[in-house]
């Protein structure tokens, strides 16, 4: 496979999945660490890590921001039980 496509299709598959996460705000965070070892969290710092190493700066809420779908604050008091 070319990189470039699988470059594209890595990013969509990573977009749905941003998009599952934020559309199923029930889902709790310590309930995907549980099951699957990971959280919205994790994606927010693996997402600041890639962009470091591409050079981009990326600050903790930017990445959460984009992961939550809304200000991480906002998320936790609308839907963290």
């Amino acid at each position: 496979m070319d990189a470039d496509l699988q470059t594209q299709i890595e990013a969509a598959a990573f977009r749905r999945l941003l998009a599952h996460l934020q559309d199923h705000t029930e889902v709790q965070n310590i309930e995907l660490m549980n099951l699957a070892g990971f959280c919205r969290n994790c994606l927010a710092k693996w997402y600041r890590a890639a962009a470091a190493e591409l050079g981009a700066d990326v600050d903790d809420a930017q990445a959460r921001q984009l992961v939550y779908g809304m200000p991480y604050d906002e998320w936790k008091r609308l839907y963290q039980k």
